[in-house]
């Protein structure tokens, strides 16, 4: 293979979507795409139904390109939309380029990319700085062969997210059988409200200035976007000085706390704090729930809030205000009757959780090392004489 690079502006062009106002947001009409929803960390869709610049529409195999707060490379494949601003969609109209190369070679240079990334508060990329970022850029057959063995090994992620989800399943399925039904509660385990089995209830504030006010270092401040069923998301996790951290100190996280979002499209997901993001503070959107030790496991804690009975209560409850946005108030969650096994049978399987989520760790960091040094290794091939 030669050795060849080019600038991403010499391969196509970039053509940002179209800042939409919240009036223009409605339920009717072609979904409006944003980076939440290219994230995943969004189920909140708005739809527009009027008139708009052919050049917003994307469509099936479409590569779209985020270049402001968390920068990737997608392929969008979810039918026809339109494109928010704060997205490139990519035209192939210049140099020789396989999409699919050319997807894994913008993802190999993202580091570049955050390297150019302007604002102290927010990552973001000019178009400029974006079109001038160099990638490998060998013979179009090669591009191929390049691509062919990496689409090879995403066969093989897959098959570890396949292995991921089955060990969810698992987990879920040793819950119903030492526990039963947590709301039927057949077992005829003792309940009681949840504020008498914790130490702490309670969400947090947005600091003042909003996320203009976040920064790249400092102490973690998580919003509902980083929680998820079962994991914490650590895309666009955002950091807060300590001045602004001091001004939250009634939400300091601590090691074994659970998060369980209480507004929003997203309300009701639950995780176990990562110890690795302390220290942290929590938004209005998020509610800590400090178990008692002792008395309440929180790795218990937590699959319960995930069993599918129990969710369907939390969810039920976030829909009860009759209000347009789902949520669930501090004092609801106090009010919340679980069921309370012995402590040592909650211990039995927590102990049980964390020997399966000792292989969901080996799975992850599979996941997380191995596409980005095969990406090396391709792409070096690619570039080497």
């Amino acid at each position: 293979m030669s050795k060849s690079y080019i600038k991403l502006g010499e391969l196509a062009s970039y053509i940002n979507g179209y800042a939409f106002k919240p009036k223009d947001r409605g339920s009717e009409g072609l979904p409006i795409i944003r980076i939440q929803d290219l994230t995943g960390s969004s189920n909140d869709k708005g739809f527009y139904k009027g008139t708009y610049p052919s050049k917003i529409e994307i469509n099936n195999g479409d590569v779209l390109i985020s270049w402001s707060a968390s920068l990737g490379v997608y392929v969008w494949n979810n039918r026809k939309a339109l494109l928010n601003q704060h997205i490139f969609k990519v035209v192939f109209d210049k140099g020789e380029i396989d999409k699919d190369y050319f997807v894994y070679a913008v993802q190999f240079s993202l580091h570049r990319m955050r390297q150019l990334t302007h604002g102290a508060t927010m990552k973001h990329v000019v178009k400029k700085d974006f079109e001038n970022v160099l990638i490998p850029y060998p013979s179009l057959k090669d591009q191929r062969k390049v691509a062919h063995v990496l689409d090879k090994l995403k066969e093989s992620i897959n098959k570890k997210m396949d292995e991921l989800k089955k060990l969810d399943e698992l987990i879920k399925a040793r819950f119903v059988e030492m526990f039963g039904d947590p709301i039927s509660n057949k077992r005829g385990w003792d309940k009681q409200l949840l504020t008498n089995l914790v130490n702490k209830i309670g969400s947090g504030a947005t600091p003042k200035g909003g996320k203009e006010s976040y920064q790249y270092h400092g102490i973690s401040f998580i919003r509902s976007m980083n929680v998820h069923d079962g994991y914490f998301s650590y895309t666009d996790l955002a950091h807060i000085n300590s001045k602004q951290a001091n001004q939250l100190s009634n939400v300091i996280v601590k090691s074994g706390d659970v998060f369980i979002n209480i507004t929003g499209a997203s309300v009701a997901r639950s995780c176990i704090v990562p110890d690795d993001i302390l220290p942290a503070r929590v938004n209005q959107h998020v509610s800590i729930v400090r178990c008692k030790e002792g008395v309440l496991n929180p790795i218990f804690t937590n699959n319960l809030f995930l069993n599918s009975s129990f969710k369907k209560l939390l969810l039920s409850i976030g829909s009860s205000g009759g209000a347009t946005r789902q949520a669930i108030t501090k004092k609801q969650l106090e009010e919340l009757k679980i069921i309370l096994p012995p402590i040592s049978q909650q211990n039995e399987f927590a102990n049980f959780v964390q020997q399966v989520d000792k292989s969901k760790f080996e799975n992850i960091v599979y996941l997380n090392k191995t596409l980005s040094s095969k990406i090396l290794s391709q792409l070096g091939d690619a570039i080497r004489d």
